[in-house]
Order: structure tokens, then C-alpha cells, then sequence
């Protein structure tokens, strides 16, 4: 091979790399600007951005795979078949050895392209709940009501619960004894929800107006009234909090016994002074 032979094809070589190279930043700012029109949409940026940036590296792959093999087989006319032997067995090696770590990456990738959860969503996935720290391709991040992390493999993933999507339920079961007038407590219920969603600290958190579904069932220690309220995901336990809290201070006051919990109640003919035990 001449010196000629030897510069011609060392600059046949970059014009590839140079067009390649092109096709690159091309399709990046391709991307980028659909990113952006993504975001402008109200689709979250962190979830366009990773989805790009693992397109991004397949787009890398493919185009130095293809870039290689089109200047050793067209530029510098060296046989391709001991390069797609050596690929291939390589290949079946990888295959072979991070079939796992494959699994995850590409369920990671279509719970991302799915927008199944977002950050900030309390989910339950693969048996463990809490409020989603990170998404990665590989797994995703979990801090729950303690604080600790978990770390799920997204392979593992085979149902996911997302508890704050568009809007949260709050439903209460509230236990009463058989004695007791269901048709009172149903009213008590009813107006202490319609008191809550219309308080001016809590009223932002509510989607509709409270409901009193009823008699939900008889168990074994009482029956069970329920009562249920559309409401903000941020503010679905805060409320539920509340509503426990007014409910049970309710219940003290109207003297009405919850079974498996005694109430001390003071009767004006007590005198003050002691009170009877239920």
C-alpha cells in the first residue's frame, strides 16, 4: 500500500466519522427539541429526560457499530465475517451472563415510556410501599413511612399500585356496637365530613362532596359503617388523619361506644364527680 493509498483512505475514514458525527447531533437536537415540546405539554422532564438519554445511548451504539464496520469494509476492505463471528459470540457471552440485568434495563425502560409512577408517588410495588425517591433503568428507589430505602429491581416488578394518581379516595370503616342506632351515626358521619370538607383550612384538599355509603357490613365485633371523599393524592393520609380524629371526638361526645375500645362517659346525674365505663 502507497502513501497515496494510505491518505486517501485515512481521509475517506474521518469523512465517515464527520457524516456519522453529523447523524448524531442531528438526531440529539432532534431530541432536545422534543424534550422541550414534551415539558411544554406538562410532561415531567425527568421522565423525558431519561427516557432520551437511553435512546441517546443506543443511538451512540448503533451508529460507532455501524461507523466501524462501514470503514473496515468499504474503506479499508478488510473481511467483516471474523468481526460479526467475534460479535456474536460475545453477544451470546453477555446474554448468557446479565440476562437479569437486561430484564431490569428493559423493564425499566417501558415503566418509564408507560409513565407508570412519577417521583413523588406513594406506590406499592413488588410488595413493599412507599413514596418513589428515584427512577432509574435498572431499579427504582422507595423510601417508606420509617424512612429506610428500597432499592426494587424493575424486572421484579409485576404489579404496580400508584396510590396518587390524578386523585386519591379516602375510605373509612367505622366500627359502631349492635346496639347502637345506625341510622344516628349515619347522620353524626355525614355531617362531621360535610363540617371538614367545608372548613376553610381543608376545603382545598377535598375533589367532591363526602359520602356516607352506609352499612358496609355486620363482623363479628359490630357493624360497619363507611364513608368515603375524593380528594387531592398529596392530601389523601392528612385528611384521613383528620377525619379519624373528628370522628372519634364525635363519637365521644354523642356517647356512642366503639367495640374493643371503652369510653368513659360523664352523665349530668354523675354530678361531675365519676362517670361509667362502656
Amino acid at each position: 500500500m502507497t502513501t497515496a493509498d494510505l491518505l486517501r483512505q485515512s481521509v475517506a475514514s474521518l469523512v465517515v466519522a464527520a457524516v456519522f458525527a453529523l447523524i448524531y447531533f442531528a438526531a440529539a437536537r432532534a431530541g432536545h427539541r422534543f424534550i422541550s415540546r414534551m415539558a411544554l405539554k406538562g410532561e415531567p422532564g425527568a421522565r423525558a429526560a431519561t427516557l432520551w438519554s437511553v435512546v441517546r445511548r443506543l443511538l451512540v451504539i448503533v451508529l460507532v457499530v455501524t461507523g466501524l464496520l462501514t470503514v473496515a469494509s468499504s474503506v479499508w476492505e478488510l473481511p467483516l465475517t471474523p468481526f460479526i463471528a467475534l460479535g456474536s459470540a460475545v453477544g451470546i457471552a453477555i446474554g448468557f451472563g446479565a440476562q437479569q440485568l437486561i430484564q431490569d434495563v428493559v423493564a425499566g425502560f417501558f415503566l418509564l415510556l408507560e409513565d407508570q409512577y412519577r417521583i413523588g408517588d406513594s406506590v406499592t410495588l413488588a410488595g413493599t410501599s412507599g413514596d418513589v425517591e428515584e427512577i432509574r433503568l435498572r431499579v427504582t428507589v422507595l423510601r417508606d413511612v420509617g424512612g429506610n430505602l428500597h432499592y426494587i429491581p424493575n424486572g421484579e416488578i409485576r404489579l404496580a399500585t400508584n396510590m396518587t394518581r390524578d386523585f386519591a379516595r379516602v375510605v373509612l370503616d367505622v366500627t359502631i356496637g349492635f346496639e347502637t342506632d345506625v341510622d344516628r351515626v349515619i347522620a353524626i358521619l355525614g355531617e362531621e365530613a360535610t363540617i371538614l370538607a367545608e372548613d376553610a383550612g381543608w376545603k382545598d384538599a377535598f375533589l367532591g362532596v363526602p359520602e356516607v355509603l352506609g352499612v358496609d357490613r355486620i363482623g363479628e365485633s359490630g357493624v360497619v359503617v363507611r364513608v368515603a371523599a375524593k380528594v387531592r393524592p398529596a392530601e389523601r393520609w392528612r385528611v384521613q388523619r383528620e377525619a379519624l380524629r373528628r370522628i372519634k371526638k364525635r363519637l365521644d361526645l354523642e356517647e356512642i361506644d366503639l367495640p374493643g375500645n371503652p369510653v368513659r362517659f360523664y352523665r349530668k346525674d354523675d354530678g361531675g364527680a365519676g362517670g361509667t365505663t362502656r
